[in-house]
């Protein structure tokens, strides 16, 4: 008997706009860095906030994403929290930066800095 292993699916979604942006991070990266991390630290009035940083080692839970100009680490403390997320990079006249349509936030602060599940 054969046994076939399905792919897993990506714990999150980056649009294309994401993608490029997580290339030009990676093109300008300080030279010990092997990826950028996107991680929910406690912050704000609602609990959680997203933060993405550059990162110089792998740490053994954390979930890997390959794009096309460079790897986006998601930690393994916040990945339930992030599971069917889409992450896109929005740029307007007056704003530039990483936006989340997360299914598990239950809620927000008024300023959009953190957010609850």
């Amino acid at each position: 008997m054969t046994t076939t292993v399905r792919e897993r699916p990506a714990a999150l979604i980056l649009t294309d706009t994401a993608k490029a942006r997580v290339s030009s991070l990676m093109a300008r990266a300080p030279a010990d860095a092997i990826g950028v991390k996107l991680s929910t630290p406690r912050r704000g009035c609602s609990g959680l906030a997203y933060s993405v940083d550059y990162v110089t080692e792998a740490k053994p839970f954390d979930e890997k994403i390959e794009t096309p100009g460079g790897t986006l680490f998601v930690d393994g403390g916040s990945i339930l929290y992030l599971i069917g997320s889409t992450m896109d990079w929005v740029e307007d006249d007056f704003t530039a930066g990483f936006v989340f349509n997360n299914p598990n936030a239950k809620g927000a602060c008024g300023c959009g800095e953190s957010f609850t599940v």
